[in-house]
């Protein structure tokens, strides 16, 4: 799964519209929810040509788009809803960082969401895109995945109070259901961590150094993704007092300052886990040092025995005629005798001061 590179994304014109994403390979389809307090009707399989007939604007309406290869289809509905077409490539140019942009009658919001991949180290991507607008929240994805089934199933058997709120709290609701796989991804990392504190203490495997450094980007990535996320939410929650947008109502504020206070906790708890993975890099250095202590004391006990020995045979190895014990009859096994009473000397000496 690919990583986005905010600063080295492609190059698009502010209106050029293209989608930059890696599904490409999804078809678009739309739903349409249509609901209030006491009736609902569900379009699974609705299309541009019934715009005019099926959103009821004396309703709640929720447009789902799965999908953004059709290009086409994507302005229809920009045509349809009178939205500008930099909307537009905000929501197909999925390099740009998660913003907020607020205009008369429209709230613009696109966001990240991260989830753990499954057959990789790396994290899964996918940016997702909300516009809310007279009665009608329309959001974006870019393939069919079950981020909001719960949410359509509370639509559906009217649980909770999603059906007596108008749309701007349905949005509050698919911004913390993003927000809850941020959650997710990061439990997940934390399994990872623990499991590279415990084999850092036994192992000094270079593997492990590489794994450490591939989890510290995934935290790196997790806060880029959510301080931009933060400032959008903390600016979405000051907007209460500005007759700038109107859309969202006096007492769904406080549902909006609660996702900022995710964000918040969602940032110091990656601080607080990536002060557990250098905790594990400290441990695999450690046991680095420590290995390479106890090959050091091992070479060198090595060489504290076999200095004496160098020094006899080299005493012994010059070639004078006039040396005494050359011509002792059992000088030989007197000196290797020595040599051997030296050795264990010297090792019952290490073995006494516990140097090994």
């Amino acid at each position: 799964m690919r990583k986005i590179k905010y600063k080295k994304g492609r190059k698009l014109q502010h209106t050029s519209l293209e989608y930059t994403g890696v599904h490409k390979d999804h078809a678009t389809e739309m739903q349409l929810f249509v609901y209030n307090d006491t009736d609902i009707i569900e379009y699974e399989k609705f299309t541009v040509l019934a715009l005019n007939t099926c959103i009821d604007y004396t309703k709640n309406n929720w447009l789902n788009i799965h999908g953004l290869n059709d290009i086409h289809l994507i302005k229809t509905l920009g045509d349809h809803f009178k939205l500008d077409d930099f909307l537009l490539a905000d929501i197909l140019n999925t390099t740009k960082r998660t913003k907020l942009e607020e205009q008369q009658d429209v709230l613009f919001f696109n966001i990240k969401s991260l989830l753990p991949s499954e057959s990789t180290d790396g994290l899964k991507v996918e940016q997702l895109s909300f516009i809310l607008k007279d009665g009608i929240l329309l959001s974006f994805q870019e393939k069919r995945s079950d981020f909001f089934t719960h949410i359509r199933e509370r639509i559906r058997t009217h649980a909770g109070i999603v059906r007596t709120k108008k749309v701007d709290y349905l949005l509050y609701l698919l911004l913390d259901a993003v927000m809850e796989n941020f959650y997710i991804t990061i439990e997940d990392e934390e399994e990872s961590i623990e499991e590279l504190i415990n084999l850092a203490k036994q192992s000094a495997d270079p593997f492990i150094l590489e794994k450490i450094e591939s989890h510290r980007d995934n935290f790196n990535f997790l806060k880029r993704s959510i301080i931009p996320l933060r400032d959008s939410l903390y600016y979405l929650k000051t907007i209460k007092d500005d007759d700038t947008y109107n859309g969202i109502e006096k007492e769904t504020f406080s549902f909006f300052v609660r996702l900022h206070q995710k964000s918040l906790e969602l940032l110091e708890q990656i601080d607080s886990d990536m002060s557990s993975l250098e905790s594990a890099s400290n441990f695999y250095f450690s046991e680095q040092s420590r290995k390479m202590n106890e090959i050091m004391k091992t070479l060198t006990i090595i060489s504290a025995v076999f200095i004496p020995l160098t020094f006899i045979v080299g005493v012994y190895g010059m070639n004078f005629d006039n040396m005494p014990e050359l011509h002792t009859t059992n000088g030989y096994f007197i000196v290797m005798g020595a040599m051997l009473f030296l050795v264990v000397g010297l090792i019952v000496y290490f073995k006494k001061r516990r140097w090994f």
